[in-house]
């Protein structure tokens, strides 16, 4: 399977300033430019930078970023899932991974974390994806945010709405542990029935034990 990715940009306006959000960016423009250290959420910034470089550089791999000036303040990763999950045992070329959304604390608040999904969408070759995110709580920052699990589930199911993703049901193990995880996912337009009966099937690969 072919992945274009088409550039594409807007500006929004915040009450801390207009920052550009753009993408997907190519790994040398992710490398030249300042990653801000309060982005620490999946591991420390100068190593999360260089995730970033290397998803950039995969052949489907994307990445949008929220831009103040030369540094980078926020940012969404797409990429096949992780080998080790569920989701990659279809071998679907056509499945990718939301698989990280970081926005400095500066900036939360101001919808940065739904125009990069709006801003992930504009690109036309997203309608022959399914687009899936796994939501887990303890991923959450909800010590910084001050929210408690369900809150902060209805922030990230907003977010994710604003990209089009919406909830989906599964028995995976690992979200089935908690009820405030969740799987959501987005089915792009050309999507053919045959993939999105085998996302079905990957849903729920539990339900012949019982």
């Amino acid at each position: 399977m072919d992945h274009p990715k088409l550039y594409n940009a807007k500006e929004l306006k915040t009450a801390k300033g207009a920052i550009m959000i753009e993408g997907p960016v190519s790994k040398d423009q992710l490398a030249s430019m300042e990653f801000h250290e309060d982005l620490v959420a999946f591991r420390i910034p100068e190593q999360q930078h260089k995730a970033l470089i290397e998803i950039a550089g995969l052949p489907e791999g994307r990445i949008i970023i929220a831009r103040d000036h030369n540094t980078i303040v926020g940012y969404v990763t797409y990429l096949y899932p992780d080998p080790l999950e569920r989701w990659s045992q279809g071998k679907m070329d056509n499945l990718i991974e939301l698989g990280a959304i970081e926005v400095i604390p500066k900036y939360r608040g101001a919808s940065v974390g739904k125009n990069l999904l709006r801003v992930s969408m504009m690109d036309d070759a997203m309608e022959d994806y399914i687009v899936i995110t796994t939501e887990y709580y303890w991923h959450w920052d909800l010590k910084g945010t001050g929210l408690n699990v369900w809150d902060y589930r209805k922030v990230m199911e907003k977010m994710m709405n604003a990209g089009g993703l919406e909830y989906y049901a599964t028995d995976d193990p690992e979200i089935s542990s908690h009820p405030a995880n969740c799987l959501m996912a987005r089915i792009g337009k050309r999507v053919d029935p045959e993939s999105i009966q085998k996302f079905d099937q990957l849903r729920f690969m539990n339900r012949f034990m019982y």
